[in-house]
């Protein structure tokens, strides 16, 4: 997930912590909290469902993904590919995302890293029993060459409004990305990459990708990434949470029709120029958000809010750091960051966030490395 190697397995019992409550903040003049649903999750690092669901697929970096339905964590897992991936590290099973037709077609899409180290995209299908991925429908998708180190492996992949599948994928490693990977047209490393899984076999490549007919690899869609953290939709807009080298951590945002946008990983890092006294800005597309690492080491993206529970809160993103535990948010106001407001003062450190979900009614929920799942409700009167 970043600059740190901080990945390590924690095995603990689950507790019986629903209806925990933290502290209350209040943003945008409603009062909020963060409440505990469950406790002793392994190494959690996302939560999704699709569109109109009641379920939530919880995703632990082991290989497991279970659901959370009526309260409570059903017995069995949805999928299990914990013996099929390596986890050393910053690897593992780090990403999901269901078909647009998930309802009528039970395809999905999973991130991870094979025993070798490589990122790979394979497809499911759920045939029968609507809570078991059939684990004998695996199709492999797309191989990311990522041997050579353990870290900086990206891990989000999502759905766009235009219906294709797009990938964020970490620099390859180290630190301050020796090969220049994110700047090289011709390697999937660093970069956010675009494919059609409904045609083509196993997909094929949208026409309006910058490099769809020459140029540099044909699945890239955008370029100059470090080790993109979580990314999320919100309509046209992609929020792309971008973890620093030695100084900043980024939010950017893009949208469709920005195919071979360049977001600047290494000649910037966040705003400033990277291990240089000055460099060429001209033709990068620079972060909308910035902090530095005096209040932080590794940015954890998040979502922007459009559920129906907290409406005041509809259109503000949500994110943290995995350092920190803070809660911020800010509202995107003609391409710039506004309102920003840190909740940290009055909920102090939810943890090391290691991701946010989102279920499928818009609502919000954080997740701790330690094994929390929280979700962001009304604070009671």
């Amino acid at each position: 997930m970043g600059r740190v190697g901080f990945w390590f397995s924690l095995w603990i019992t689950l507790l019986g912590a629903q209806g925990v409550m933290a502290q209350t903040a209040t943003v945008d003049g409603v009062q909020i909290a963060v409440k505990t649903l469950v406790n002793g999750l392994n190494e959690p690092v996302m939560a999704t469902a699709p569109l109109g669901d009641k379920r939530l697929f919880i995703v632990e970096k082991g290989g497991r993904i279970l659901i959370w339905q009526s309260g409570k964590l059903l017995d069995k897992p949805f999928l299990d590919i914990s013996a099929d991936i390596s986890t050393q590290s910053e690897r593992g099973l780090l990403g999901l995302a269901f078909h647009p037709d998930f309802a009528a077609n039970g395809r999905l899409f999973v991130y991870f890293n094979s025993p070798q180290g490589d990122i790979e995209i394979a497809e499911y299908r759920v045939v029968k029993d609507p809570n078991r991925a059939n684990e004998n429908s695996r199709r492999k998708i797309l191989t990311v060459p990522h041997r050579e180190n353990s870290n900086h492996n990206g891990g989000w992949l999502g759905f766009g409004p235009d219906g294709f599948l797009y990938i964020g994928t970490g620099d390859g490693g180290s630190g301050g990305d020796p090969p220049n990977n994110a700047q090289n047209t011709q390697v999937l490393l660093g970069k956010i990459l675009r494919i059609d899984v409904n045609k083509g076999s196993p997909y094929a490549i949208p026409p309006t990708n910058p490099f769809a007919k020459s140029g540099g690899a044909p699945e890239i869609f955008a370029l100059g990434l470090r080790n993109p953290w979580r990314a999320a939709f919100d309509g046209n807009d992609l929020y792309i949470g971008d973890v620093g080298q030695d100084r900043w951590e980024e939010i950017d945002v893009i949208t469709p029709t920005n195919a071979g946008a360049n977001l600047g990983w290494r000649v910037m890092e966040g705003k400033a120029c990277y291990n240089a006294a000055d460099c060429t800005k001209t033709g990068l597309t620079l972060p909308v958000y910035v902090y530095n690492h005096d209040s932080g080491c590794s940015v954890t993206g998040g979502f922007v809010y459009r559920g129906k529970a907290l409406p005041a809160l509809a259109g503000r993103y949500f994110f943290s750091d995995f350092c920190s535990g803070e809660l911020m948010s800010f509202r995107l106001k003609a391409g710039a960051a506004k309102n920003f407001a840190n909740l940290s003062a009055d909920l102090g450190s939810l943890g090391q966030v290691s991701s946010f979900g989102q279920d499928g009614k818009g609502e919000l929920y954080v997740l701790t490395i330690s094994g929390d799942l929280r979700k962001i409700v009304a604070a009671a009167p």
